[in-house]
């Protein structure tokens, strides 16, 4: 099951990159060469990073590959070094957590109010239900996470 989700999200977090690097070459070679950018091109550009960033962290937490700097870690022996993963990752989940519950409250609030993108209307309430979802099985993931190989 989580190779299968690590699989989707690879390929949503891919197709999210590959739309915004789309919109960006038009936005440019119409800006510079026919003098007329893309309309809407930075919300564009902005709402699908959001995405993206989402798409990506659940496959982050997953392969626990966040960046660490291990200083002191490397003093520790084999069992605090297990018992502080477990904590880090305790805590991290934690976090995760709370990003995640404040989020949806945010996505709450901008569906309340209609909140749209400026330019070109586009409803915000769905993108940070997106990043609500994505940050929560962020959590999840990181008290799941597998060590990373080397």
């Amino acid at each position: 099951m989580r190779r299968h989700l690590e699989h989707v999200l690879g390929w949503l977090a891919g197709l999210l990159l590959l739309a915004m690097m789309a919109v960006t070459v038009v936005d440019v070679v119409g800006r510079y060469f026919l003098n007329s950018p893309l309309p809407g091109a930075f919300e564009l550009t902005e709402l699908g990073l959001v995405l993206l960033i989402f798409a990506g962290l659940p496959l982050v937490s997953a392969r626990d590959g966040h960046v660490n700097v291990p200083l002191l870690v490397e003093r520790l022996g084999p069992r605090a070094r297990a018992v502080q993963r477990g904590l880090v990752r305790l805590l991290g989940a934690a976090l995760l957590a709370l990003v995640a519950w404040r989020l949806w409250v945010r996505a709450g609030q901008l569906l309340d109010y209609g909140d749209r993108s400026v330019f070109l209307g586009i409803p915000l309430a769905p993108v940070a239900y997106c990043a609500a979802l994505g940050c929560g099985l962020s959590a999840i993931l990181t008290l799941l996470a597998r060590r990373p190989h080397g």
